[in-house]
């Protein structure tokens, strides 16, 4: 009897497997292939997640859309094929508590994205405290594993006054100890965060740290202990989504609005679309609305039915991945957008941004790439809502950056995925100075995630991932390059290196990540896996660490690393700091963040 019981139960996994992975295969596997094309989760990234994850996410999350085609038994049929997760407890997050917890005295180190207003992520040599003839004998200090994250690690590490503060993939804020790792407190909210950390001084000399997640909230909280101050949600939409690192100045906070909504449109059913990008400004204090300021100006209205007799609405899209640049002599804020969702087509998509830092007016718009309409329908049998006017989707997605080029005169310098880095001048609203380009671009392609600069010279990550038009594959892209500032010549380039991971998912050559720029070498990491430091005198490697397999880890959590993409590191008090295992967009999934100092001491 127990034998029959036990072919029973077999035959019942067995077929309830097949099933979910029939319903896997017509409703979903023409987004989410491995190669990652498509920017959304490979199979091997979901694998990681737990049935109830996806299941959420298909009932209530970024593939509701989608999910409401199906019923409940076969939402959870197809989390119950996908998951290969399993039901160990995990290690507590309290695993490494710190024995003392000293005041925080100081906001020296790094402090949000870009280090500065102008987003330069450039460390000056007295914050960095690492010089170039020290970058070949960095070594791992301690690193630190990530639970729960679903193989997608988010969270660039904002370096203050001694401590680490960075957000995660399963909603988790932490403040470490950044000599140790020691962990001071950690904050759970109830989705993904991926901005970095913003921290300011409030005039009652509270220190506080701010952040949004991906349900559009923004949060404030008490540095010191991790207690909530405040917390508000800045936008309506059901997929709207923060990713860009808000930005302080002047005790107001500046939030970047970006969505999902392409994705949401990749159901024939679905009305799409009515997300626009915005700037939210946020009284620091208090997270009181001061102003928000739509990137599309028009609100969407309707435009008739779509193929399959779903209402079509437009304009949308435009949204702000980018975290915020202050301009502080011409008192403006620059964002750069995405593509257009929906027709009709606007002047505002693929954009730079120029608005008011006291009313959020627009000042001048710069359009740089026209037409550029595309969502999840584009890539599916029916194309129901797919733009007419369809282009690459070669969002702006990396911050500009404000440099000086004497006399008075500044430029912003833009990556684009389209391959093209642009400089653009804010005293000619937005007129072109220089354009070049370094790669082919596309979907994936280009400048993905920021360039560094000094004063005089930006470095530019090429990403070009699977020789980046949506639907090719192979192992193409990657790249380092110097461009003068005045003028956008090109001083030097160096190709990407072979990658050593070839013949795995996601291993790709491809540089997504942000350069991080000390005097002398800039760093760059790989979707490889690699993370290498360049000679800014010539493109020359001075250090290539490779961050795939597994470390032991400060709070007992197993861990290795993946693609380094999204997030790059960050350098303070002679130590840099770097997370890697972004499993999206075709990465390679993993779970760990490493401290790295001259000779790990």
């Amino acid at each position: 009897m127990q034998r029959i019981l036990t072919l029973l139960v077999c035959s019942a996994g067995l077929a309830a497997a097949q099933e979910g992975q029939a319903l896997f295969q017509k409703n979903c596997a023409m987004c989410h292939k491995p190669g990652g094309e498509n920017r959304t989760p490979t199979p091997d990234v979901l694998a990681q997640l737990p049935p109830q994850a996806i299941v959420a996410a298909l009932e209530t999350g970024s593939m509701k859309a989608q999910g409401a085609a199906l019923s409940a038994p076969e939402r959870l049929a197809i989390a119950r094929f996908l998951s290969k997760s399993t039901t160990a407890e995990p290690v507590s997050t309290d695993a490494n508590t710190c024995p003392s917890k000293p005041p925080l005295t100081s906001l020296a180190g790094w402090n949000g994205w870009g280090v500065d207003q102008s987003n330069s992520r450039f460390q000056p040599a007295a914050a960095a405290r690492l010089t170039a003839d020290q970058v070949p004998n960095l070594k791992v200090k301690w690193a630190f594993g990530f639970k729960g994250g679903g193989g997608v690690v988010y969270g660039q590490p904002t370096i203050a006054g001694g401590r680490l503060f960075f957000g995660s993939a399963d909603g988790t804020i932490y403040s470490m100890d950044a000599r140790t790792g020691c962990t001071y407190w950690t904050f759970k909210v109830p989705s993904a965060v991926r901005t970095a950390i913003t921290l300011t001084t409030m005039p009652n000399k509270r220190y506080v740290a701010f952040f949004g997640d991906i349900k559009a909230n923004v949060y404030a909280l008490d540095a010191q202990t991790g207690e909530q101050v405040w917390q508000i949600k800045v936008d309506d939409h059901p997929v709207a989504r923060i990713t860009g690192a808000p930005k302080l100045y002047k005790g107001r906070l500046y939030v970047p609005v970006s969505s999902i909504e392409e994705a949401s449109a990749g159901s024939a059913s679905y009305a799409c679309c009515k997300f626009r990008g915005s700037v939210v400004a946020l009284d620091a204090s208090t997270g009181k609305q001061l102003w928000k300021t739509y990137s599309i100006p028009d609100a969407p209205s309707s435009t008739g039915k779509n193929s399959a007799g779903a209402d079509r609405f437009g304009p949308a899209g435009a949204a702000i991945w980018d975290s915020p640049t202050i301009d502080e002599k011409r008192k403006l804020l620059y964002v750069g957008t995405g593509n257009q969702y929906s027709d009709p087509p606007s002047k505002y998509s693929d954009a730079v941004l120029a608005l008011d830092l006291d009313t959020g007016s627009m000042k001048w718009a710069k359009q740089l790439t026209g037409g550029d309409g595309w969502n999840f329908s584009c890539i599916s049998p029916n194309k129901a809502s797919c733009p007419t006017s369809l282009g690459e989707d070669t969002d702006i997605g990396s911050s500009p950056i404000l440099r000086s080029v004497g006399h008075g005169h500044d430029l912003l310098i833009v990556g684009q995925k389209s391959g093209v880095v642009w400089g653009l001048d804010p005293d000619k609203q937005g007129e072109v100075a220089w354009s070049t380009r370094i790669g082919k671009g596309g979907a994936l392609g280009g400048i993905m995630w920021g360039s560094a600069a000094s004063d005089d010279t930006v470095y530019v990550p090429l990403s070009d991932f699977g020789g980046s038009k949506i639907g090719e594959s192979g192992l193409s892209g990657g790249g380092m390059f110097a461009i003068k500032i005045a003028n956008g010549e090109k001083v030097w380039y160096t190709p990407p290196a072979k990658p050593a991971c070839a013949g795995k998912i996601g291993c790709t050559p491809s540089q997504m990540a942000p350069a991080t720029l000390i005097p002398g070498v800039v760093f760059s990491g790989s979707m490889d896996g690699h993370l290498r430091a360049y000679s800014t005198k010539d493109g020359s490697v001075v250090w290539d660490f490779d961050t795939l397999p597994e470390f032991a880890t400060v709070n007992g959590v197993k861990a290795h690393g993946g693609s380094l993409s999204a997030t790059g590191p960050t350098i303070a008090d002679g130590m840099l700091f770097v997370n890697s295992g972004y499993g999206a967009l075709g990465g390679m999934a993993g779970n760990i963040m490493f401290a790295f100092s001259v000779e790990g001491k």
